[in-house]
C-alpha cells in the first residue's frame, strides 16, 4: 500500500522545537522527492521544503536557517526539524511525495499524508 504517514505535531511555545516525521511507504523500485507542506485555516498550501531523489534541498524563506529537512533511508522516513517557531508557523503540516523523473512510469505519480497540525503561542 502507497501511502504517507506523519507525525511529531503538537502545541509548543514560540521559539520552542518540534520535530515531524513522515513515514513512507512506497515501493522501493520507485524514487520521490518530498517535500513539506502547510496550511493555515483559510489560506493557501505552501510549500515549506523540498528534499530532491538527489540530495538538493530548498526551503521557503520564511523558514530558512530554522527548519531542515532531512530523511533516514533505513527507516524511510522524511523529517522536519524546526527550530525557533513563531506564531506564523501554526498549520496543518503535510508529507507529499512526487515521483521523480528516473521512477518507472508505473510508479504512484503523486501521494499526500494526512496532515499533523503545529500550533504555536506567542
Amino acid at each position: 500500500q502507497v501511502r504517507l504517514v506523519e507525525s511529531g505535531g503538537g502545541s509548543v511555545q514560540a521559539e520552542g522545537s518540534l520535530r515531524l516525521s513522515c513515514e513512507a511507504s512506497l515501493y522501493a523500485s520507485c524514487t520521490y522527492d518530498m517535500s513539506w507542506h502547510r496550511q493555515a485555516p483559510g489560506k493557501q498550501r505552501d510549500t515549506v521544503s523540498t528534499l530532491g531523489a538527489d540530495g538538493t534541498t530548498a526551503y521557503a524563506d520564511s523558514v530558512k536557517g530554522r527548519f531542515t529537512i532531512s530523511q533516514d533511508s533505513a527507516k524511510k522516513t522524511v523529517y522536519l526539524q524546526m527550530n525557533r517557531l513563531k506564531p506564523e508557523d501554526t498549520a496543518m503540516y503535510y508529507c507529499h511525495a512526487r515521483r521523480s523523473e528516473n521512477s518507472p512510469s508505473w510508479c504512484v505519480p503523486i501521494v499526500w499524508g494526512q496532515g499533523t497540525q503545529v500550533t504555536v503561542s506567542a
